[in-house]
């Protein structure tokens, strides 16, 4: 009993604080995006009553604001805490691949995010594109996979978020579980997909300061750590009193890290199933202005790699130089597995350099964390119910009213069941550490069929179901296999372990798209995306026409049906055709083109990106056994320094020097009100 009482995680604020954070905070933060969207809608053309306002944002949003949201909906409770329990694990080797197993599946997105507006520019989801070109079979396979990996992503940010919360003030974790997604709800169901992008401006613009002010207290302020120097030698001090296995001498200054490199694996693997398979991150290349869609992406992966790389080298790392510390909230001991496994890395360290203060911040920039990818995932799921299950097999001719107002419902049941989910897993004793290994398991043999799927002209449909369905029993077993063969023994625990989830992960999306191919070039399709460009924009129109536009000889059945006076318009959206009227002023035509030229240009971003931050940094340092010196460990905490003040500065200034015509013009409307 001394020994569960000693080793137990000592909160630091009153249980009271955690409930003014998750109830306070949220609700504040709620009447904020209330208060905008009321702003936006008077004093601007776009009003969130329109469904393709309220779920796409009118195809509208600028780059820089794009980039935010890919920043902030990335950003995952786990981004944080899962990265900071790599480094307090495997030493700096573990944010370097965290940060990789992030950033290149958002670099190869921007092909694909090119290839929807080039190829789907009308649509409002992923799966209606899966729908026009294969049909039924092909749409329900995915929708289990779109709807499996927002129950993943879900239960991962509320767990992650909760047990944080539980530490740090006491708070009990399934009303955390239930509590944190309804004031996200509130603002979610009144302002749509734009109001999560201006959250998402805040979250990020908090998150940066926060990371700043830990950057300062830990490699300076605090008494500690005092120093980058100072660090380094409790770095080298922790590698004698509890060495790594498989690390260069037991160091955790090394990308020598054999463990480390596994877990690099599974991040990928779980990051391209979080990406391909997320319909946030769809959605967000569905936002964006045609022209701007692959350059946002390129720049939030770029200033996303900051955050786990950057936070946990500072957290993480310091975490495992001050487990001797007294004001360690386990002393004398180390974080026991199932508090690692948990995230309490990051908490850990910040309640010792920063005491009450840190844990405050970390108890902050978690929840905004929370917050705003749960936001993303609430758009995500209520697109996905009203368009793909309500309009496609219940209410075809849904008005752009009802599909609205099946969103706020679908909203509201999604924010009680995800704390039901997360409650569920809780008790099942499956926490944030587990979900984030099974994730690439259960959902990668489905992501290069769903990348094919806009991309490539010889897909079939006998591919797609080859590949998901074979790669899925593949997976499964190699699973179940390795688990058995490395272990010893198959249950919970080990399942989850990164050599499990690495065996399942890699037999997945390989085999996945190895099958998928090789059917479909059996029997090549010749595809001309004809069906999913001419996937119509739908919304009230004032009269019985349809605004339809057409591009060269491109013809839409949809369009040369006249619509009822009670149905609702549609609009098919070519990218050769002018932009939407909603578009901001001076919008020009995007041509298929210049869409062409920004795919190949993406293509050569992201294998330039991918090759420098998996290969040309990380590789020669693992394989020359390089154990880092003083000089060298200051100049990688200086880089994670300026690559993360940069990437915040940029994610702050340009969103609102992009919108500065809109600021300028909703701050006109209210003088003159006021006058």
């Amino acid at each position: 009993m001394s020994q569960l009482a000693e080793t137990e995680f000592k909160p630091l604020l009153n249980e009271s604080v955690g409930y003014g954070v998750v109830v306070g905070v949220g609700f504040f933060f709620a009447a904020m995006m209330l208060g905008l969207t009321a702003l936006q809608a008077k004093f601007s053309r776009f009003s969130p009553s329109s469904s393709e306002e309220f779920s796409s944002a009118s195809r509208s949003v600028k780059p820089g604001l794009v980039c935010c949201g890919i920043v902030s909906a990335w950003t995952w409770s786990a981004t944080l805490l899962q990265s900071s329990t790599a480094a307090y694990t495997f030493g700096v080797s573990g944010p370097w691949w965290y940060g990789v197993g992030g950033t290149i599946q958002l670099a190869i997105f921007a092909m694909v995010a090119a290839k929807v507006k080039m190829n789907a520019n009308g649509a409002h989801t992923f799966l209606e594109i899966v729908k026009a070109r294969f049909g039924t079979g092909a749409h329900l396979l995915f929708t289990f996979y779109a709807f499996l990996c927002i129950l993943v992503v879900c239960g991962s940010l509320l767990l992650g978020g909760a047990a944080t919360v539980n530490a740090l003030t006491g708070m009990n974790i399934i009303a955390a579980c239930f509590l944190l997604p309804i004031g996200i709800a509130v603002y979610v169901v009144f302002g749509g997909l734009r109001a999560t992008f201006i959250c998402d401006y805040a979250h990020t613009m908090i998150l940066f300061i926060i990371i700043y002010v830990f950057f300062g207290n830990v490699y300076g302020a605090s008494d500690a750590t005092g120093s980058v120097g100072a660090m380094y030698d409790l770095l080298v001090q922790a590698g004698k009193d509890s060495p790594v296995e498989g690390n260069q001498n037991g160091s955790y200054l090394t990308m020598k890290s054999n463990q480390g490199l596994v877990f690099g694996a599974a991040t990928i693997m779980s990051g391209f199933s979080g990406v391909f398979c997320d319909q946030g991150y769809w959605q967000r290349a569905i936002a964006s202005a045609p022209r701007s869609t692959t350059k946002a992406y390129m720049l939030g992966g770029l200033s996303w790699f900051a955050v786990p790389w950057g936070f946990a080298s500072c957290l993480g790392l310091g975490a495992r130089a001050l487990v001797n510390n007294p004001k360690f909230p386990t002393y004398p001991n180390p974080l026991s597995p199932s508090q690692t496994s948990a995230g309490l890395a990051a908490p850990a360290a910040a309640a010792v350099v920063m005491g009450k203060g840190g844990a405050i911040a970390i108890l902050l920039v978690v929840f905004m964390a929370v917050t705003s990818a749960v936001s993303a995932e609430l758009i995500a799921v209520s697109s996905l119910f009203s368009y793909d299950l309500y309009r496609t097999y219940y209410r075809p001719k849904a008005t752009s009213t009802e599909i609205v107002r099946v969103s706020h419902y679908f909203i509201c049941f999604w924010a009680v069941w995800a704390g039901c989910w997360s409650t569920i897993l809780h008790k099942a004793s499956i926490d944030l550490g587990w979900l984030f290994y099974v994730q690439g398991v259960v959902l990668s043999p489905a992501v290069i069929p769903i990348a094919l799927t806009v991309t490539w002209s010889k897909l079939t449909r006998a591919g797609v179901f080859a590949g998901c369905i074979i790669g899925a029993v593949l997976g499964m077993l190699a699973w179940m296999i390795g688990c058995w063969k490395i272990f010893g023994e198959i249950n919970v625990p080990n399942l989850a372990e990164p050599y499990s989830a690495v065996c399942s992960g890699l037999t997945g999306l390989l085999f996945s798209g190895l099958i998928t191919v090789f059917v479909s070039l059996a029997r090549p399709a010749k595809y001309d995306f004809a069906e999913t460009r001419a996937i119509a924009v739908y919304d009230d129109g004032s009269s019985g026409a349809p605004a339809s536009r057409q591009s060269g000889s491109e013809t839409s059945s949809q369009a040369e049906k006249e619509p009822s006076k009670d149905a609702v318009t549609a609009e098919v959206v070519p990218v050769e055709a002018d932009l939407d009227d909603r578009q901001p002023s001076g919008a020009q035509d995007v041509t298929r083109a210049e869409l062409k030229r920004v795919f190949r240009r993406a293509a050569w971003y992201s294998l330039a990106l991918t090759v420098a931050v998996a290969v040309i940094v990380p590789l020669p340092m693992y394989f020359s056994h390089y154990v880092f010196s003083r000089g060298f460990y200051t100049f990688w905490v200086a880089c994670t320094t300026i690559w993360a003040a940069m990437s915040g500065i940029f994610c702050m200034i340009l969103p609102l020097w992009e919108s500065r015509a809109e600021i300028a013009a909703i701050v006109r409307g209210l003088v003159s009100n006021e006058a």
